[in-house]
């Protein structure tokens, strides 16, 4: 276990460091960057690991692995005060497993979606943070919905009563022209700025985007979320 925390410390603390030098480059602090690692199929002995080295906020894809892993978390360390947040595609079937263990819901794309989650959302538990997952590149293979379809879906959310909605995910198309890259990004923040405008009296604080290929060109178009995978973790293994 000692040399899995060392090498978490130093990528968690190498992670910390881009974010740091990214936010510095257009004049913002790096502690305005949340930072969340993805700790899909990795076993809650590696979560475990992170969270001794001080990260708090891990996201998941798969509803059975995760809630498995938030109840051996629990069992393991309760004195950390974890935050975990559903980064995958939300299928109908799965959100009162959702609504019931975790923090945050990242990928939400359809309003029945969303109100399954509220409906289903335990009423002794905080509501819950959401973001709307917008597919900017157009990507046929991803999830999300167009920025055209926005401002309809976030005006049926926010008034939603055991949700809470923060702000927006997006996952651009990868892209090894800086421009090409930068573009989607910057589109994203201009949603974003535009759904804080739309909804003054609202929580909405997150801009869900960035993941260890695309880090630093996500903090200079104006991410206040990272999550990142590979650059704590490593390479996974596909388990499903």
């Amino acid at each position: 276990m000692s040399s899995l925390r060392e090498t978490l410390q130093a990528n968690l603390a190498g992670v910390h460091e881009r974010i740091t030098q990214a936010a510095r480059g257009v004049g913002r602090a790096g502690s305005a960057v949340t930072l969340v690692a993805v700790s899909k199929t990795f076993p809650a002995e590696a979560v475990l690991a992170a969270a001794d080295c001080g990260q708090q906020d891990f996201g998941e894809n798969y509803v059975q692995e995760a809630v498995d892993k938030i109840k051996r978390l629990r069992e393991l360390a309760p004195q950390h005060r974890l935050t975990w947040h559903f980064i995958g595609p939300i299928q109908s079937n799965k959100t009162r497993v959702i609504a019931e263990h975790f923090d945050w819901a990242q990928s939400v794309e359809r309003l029945k979606v969303a109100q399954r989650l509220s409906e289903q959302r335990p009423a002794g538990l905080a509501p819950l943070s959401v973001l709307l997952q917008v597919n900017v590149s157009r990507e046929a293979s991803k999830s999300g919905i167009a920025p055209a379809e926005l401002p309809a879906l976030a005006k049926a959310v926010v008034a939603l009563p055991r949700l809470r909605l923060r702000g927006l995910m997006a996952i651009p198309e990868p892209s090894a022209d800086p421009a090409a890259q930068f573009a989607p990004l910057r589109r994203m923040r201009e949603l974003f700025d535009a759904l804080r405008r739309d909804h003054p009296h609202a929580d909405i604080d997150t801009l869900s985007m960035g993941m260890s290929a695309d880090l630093e060109a996500a903090v200079a178009a104006g991410s206040t979320m990272v999550r990142i995978g590979t650059a704590i973790f490593g390479q996974r293994e596909r388990i499903h």
